[in-house]
């Protein structure tokens, strides 16, 4: 279940096998022996390596039942910000606006560097 889990990840994410166990820093066949379930029980270490590579919680890859594991993360700052944005009245459809607003205002700092 945790292979599964693993491969769905990595295949959202863009991954092949190769460039996951690259990143991880584990071997190619190991890497599919998980995910094919031929090894069910990968260390804590090398689970937290793939969690990381994936970008999600460790809980992201050992609970198939969990709704929030299927997106990708975000940073909890980001959600900060967007209650933020709500809370003072903007709208979804305003946000292109002060896009170009933020990307002006980037430019010019950009500019004066």
């Amino acid at each position: 279940m945790i292979g599964k889990r693993i491969a769905e990840i990595r295949k959202k994410r863009g991954y092949t096998l190769s460039e996951l166990a690259d990143l991880a820093k584990i071997s190619k066949s190991y890497l599919s022996n998980i995910e094919r379930n031929l090894h069910k029980n990968p260390s804590l270490e090398i689970m937290i390596r793939i969690a990381e590579v994936l970008n999600v919680e460790l809980a992201a890859l050992l609970n198939p039942g969990s709704v929030q594991n299927t997106e990708f993360s975000i940073e909890q700052e980001w959600v900060d910000f967007v209650s933020e944005l709500k809370e003072v009245g903007m709208e979804k459809d305003q946000l292109k606006q002060y896009k170009l607003l933020i990307e002006f205002i980037k430019w010019q700092n950009e500019r004066s560097e």
